[in-house]
């Protein structure tokens, strides 16, 4: 059984940062993908930005230069660095990891940005 535990989510005004980590119940090794979603209402979940085994990183075009994705093995953590956010931010942030048999979610972290 994988476990997915998302935290760091809250209430920022704009232009600032939040700082998601997700802590997994294994080695973040064992995942061939590990990356984060949002959602917001009204609307389909979208990948935000991901990162594979090799370490390579994969960003939504609109999303460079403000998110940062990382990972710690040592903590079994792969965390998602948001900056100079805006209210469009807003959504349920979902953690996802992969692997050639399963696919597994985090229950989702609430990011608002108020104007």
């Amino acid at each position: 059984q994988v476990h997915l535990v998302e935290s760091g989510g809250g209430l920022v005004q704009a232009g600032g940062s939040l700082r998601l980590s997700c802590a997994t119940s294994r080695t973040i090794f064992s995942f061939n993908f590990m990356g984060w979603y949002r959602q917001a209402p009204g609307t389909q979940r979208e990948l935000v930005a991901s990162i594979v085994s090799s370490g390579r990183t994969n960003y939504a075009d609109s999303l460079k230069g403000r998110f940062t994705i990382s990972r710690d093995g040592a903590k079994n953590t792969v965390t998602l660095q948001m900056n100079s956010l805006k209210p469009e931010d807003t959504a349920v942030y979902y953690c996802n990891a992969k692997t050639s048999i399963g696919d597994y979610w985090g229950q989702g972290t609430q990011v608002t940005v108020s104007s």
